[in-house]
């Protein structure tokens, strides 16, 4: 039988907790301690989709007993609680659009019989909440932007998915003039704590666009136009990572984050842009350099930008790496012949951040000369430049730009030639 899976809600998106096989007798269950208090998603269906998935209430304590019917649910027995009791309410009521705009493959829809009950079931939502307090204020709080939510992910996915006729944006039903993208997106958290808040999001952008006239376009003008219609500069950033995550190029990626990287601003967005950028980087000769900024040994902040004007010799190590230590006295003495010329050298630790200390007094101890930055571990700089081995030894030339990212260590006497090579163009 089909494997039951629980979704917690992350930025907008589910993520699967866990699964559950049912046994013969179609029974299946979950027990789980919930991480916030609440939507999470229960279904056969996957992470990318509302299809066969169902939205419950958690806040921790509670009991749901339900079966899952073909493309819906039900309640059973009598120990669940208020928030499902309400939430299933709901469902059973705006159900019929969920059935045409999600699970569109089972029940042939085309705007001719949506729209009217979409306009239909809009006006009984109105009173909808009227005597279901369930005495969470939290839950009841929060109830009415679900629905909202809800129908403009109907509405939207409707439009935005196959059908055997499709209409004008004439034609459309008067509802679709209620939903502007920056009335669902002033702020995060109703985005992120929306199971398919990403998803929704963009169908709402889609519909803007396409209600002013906004033009489509592709790159840096398209996003533009997209980014136009949302308020908040966390969520643009959302937008962006979205949009390049299907680039296959890196010029093309280079392009619109230099002019949009600057909405990339949360740490998960900055570790997502990461992962799109490393396998996209070639880290040829002459490519951008990594942008890094880490700490100094008196917690200055330097830059990959500060270093413009030198030729740049990085070194990558740690406190415990037996062969990076082995490099050291080389290093020196690179150092003492480079003196007075153009060549800065900066050595990055990838020592956790529980041994800075440790870091800190080695450099004290050895009189370790250059540039000392702390990395706090194996993060942005080793995954751009796809570094697995220690120590490594990278050159850049005055303008930023790669010379090699790996180049021979100081040991050898090649790397002198190198920098000397570099100084001279």
């Amino acid at each position: 039988m089909t494997p039951v899976k629980l979704f917690k809600v992350v930025e907008g998106k589910t993520v699967e907790m866990g699964s559950s096989s049912p046994g013969n007798q179609g029974k299946f269950g979950f027990i789980f301690y919930p991480e916030y208090e609440g939507l999470y998603v229960i279904g056969t269906g996957n992470d990318k989709s509302q299809n066969d998935n169902y939205k419950f209430y958690f806040k921790g304590g509670e009991r749901l007993s339900f079966s899952i019917l073909d493309s819906s649910y039900v309640l059973t027995g009598k120990l669940n609680s208020k928030e499902n009791t309400v939430l299933t309410q709901w469902h059973d009521l705006v159900f019929p659009l969920e059935l045409k705009a999600i699970n569109f493959m089972k029940v042939q829809s085309t705007f001719v019989d949506f729209f009217p009950q979409l306009e239909e079931i809009s006006a009984k939502t109105k009173n909808f909440l009227t005597g279901k307090a369930t005495g969470n204020a939290r839950f009841d709080k929060n109830m009415k932007q679900l629905m909202a939510w809800d129908m403009a992910s109907f509405a939207t996915n409707f439009l935005n998915t196959p059908r055997s006729a499709h209409p004008s944006v004439e034609e459309w039903s008067s509802y679709y003039d209620t939903l502007r993208a920056a009335d669902f997106a002033q702020s995060t958290t109703p985005v992120y704590s929306y199971p398919w808040g990403d998803r929704t999001l963009s169908g709402l952008i889609s519909v803007n666009m396409r209600k002013d006239k906004v033009p489509y376009g592709k790159g840096v003008a398209g996003m533009k136009g997209m980014l136009s219609f949302l308020p908040n500069d966390t969520l643009k950033g959302d937008v962006i990572l979205n949009q390049v995550s299907g680039i296959k190029s890196y010029n093309d990626y280079k392009d619109m984050i230099d002019v949009y990287g600057k909405y990339v601003i949360t740490s998960s967005q900055k570790k997502r842009n990461m992962d799109i950028l490393a396998p996209l980087a070639l880290l040829k000769p002459g490519d951008a350099a990594f942008q890094f900024s880490y700490p100094d040994k008196d917690g200055k902040t330097i830059t990959m930008d500060n270093l413009k004007g030198k030729v740049v010799l990085v070194d990558v190590w740690a406190t415990w790496c037996g062969p990076c230590k082995a490099e050291i006295p080389h290093l020196k003495k690179l150092e003492e012949e480079m003196k007075g010329t153009d060549v800065s050298i900066v050595s990055i630790s990838v020592d956790e951040a529980k041994d800075k200390d440790k870091w800190l007094k080695m450099i004290k101890d050895d009189q370790l000369g250059g540039t000392q930055l702390f990395a706090s571990g194996w993060g942005d700089l080793a995954k751009y430049y796809k570094i697995t081995g220690i120590p490594r030894f990278m050159v850049f030339d005055r303008q930023g730009k790669i010379v090699t990212v790996d180049s021979p260590r100081p040991s050898n006497p090649e790397l002198k030639t190198l920098l000397e090579k570099t100084l001279a163009k």
